[in-house]
């Protein structure tokens, strides 16, 4: 071995790169606890209007102090996100002593049941509005299905004058609907055929009536070829 230049020059190499390797493991423990590199700023750049100042500020003073370095991005990112109205919040480093915060907050688009809200993206979020939003009702996880389909819905009876105020999936996933002039419509389980059978009625709706008749008090559309109304009183 000792007269054979090739292996001493990789037991070399291996010897010294073993050596940069321990140079670097140290130096970074050294930097990682070193309370030159001490985090001295936590700052929130976005303004906010619904999630609650002090939440967030008692969330950003966790890592306060730490070493510059060792601070968890994600775990405070993880904690900000699970605050009511916070949808997304980003975290960065900025040297030599200093993170920022960036947060994006719920958007409330409608209430889900009695103690939660929904964003328009169909995601369901805790908080409170005293906002007037529409009401959505449904089996745990269609949130994203009642949202896209309260729009298409409500664009069909934009023409009878009325905002929709109330969206019902059942848990066998019939729809329901209820107006502000309190007109309730049943739809059935189909989505896609219920929307043509809503336009169906919407097309009928000012030939339906005699003038000066108030409007039905409900309307069940579950039939292929037609619907059936229900008068007031």
């Amino acid at each position: 071995m000792w007269d054979n230049p090739r292996l001493l020059n990789g037991a070399a190499g291996f010897l010294v790169g073993i050596t940069v390797l321990a140079c670097v493991l140290v130096a970074l423990h050294w930097m990682l606890r070193s309370s030159l590199f001490q985090l001295r700023v936590v700052e929130l750049r976005t303004p906010v209007q619904h999630a609650s100042r002090a939440s967030i500020e008692a969330v950003l003073a966790r890592p306060a102090g730490s070493n510059f370095f060792a601070a968890g991005l994600s775990e405070l990112r993880l904690a900000l996100e699970q605050l009511p109205w916070v949808r997304r919040a980003s975290v960065r480093r900025v040297w030599p002593d200093r993170l920022e915060v960036d947060i994006e907050e719920h958007v409330a688009f409608a209430r889900w049941g009695s103690d939660a809200l929904v964003n328009p993206y169909g995601e369901r979020f805790t908080g409170t509005s005293n906002a007037e939003l529409p009401l959505f009702v449904g089996p745990p996880g269609t949130e994203a299905e009642v949202a896209r389909r309260y729009e298409r819905f409500a664009a069909l009876l934009q023409p009878l004058g009325s905002r929709l105020e109330r969206v019902v999936l059942s848990p066998r996933h019939a729809w329901q609907l209820r107006l502000a002039n309190g007109l309730q419509i049943t739809l059935g389980r189909d989505a896609e055929a219920a929307e043509q059978r809503l336009q169906r009625f919407v097309d009928a709706y000012g030939r339906t009536l005699p003038a000066g008749r108030s409007g039905p008090e409900a309307v069940d559309l579950r039939y292929p070829n037609g619907f059936a109304l229900r008068a007031r009183g």
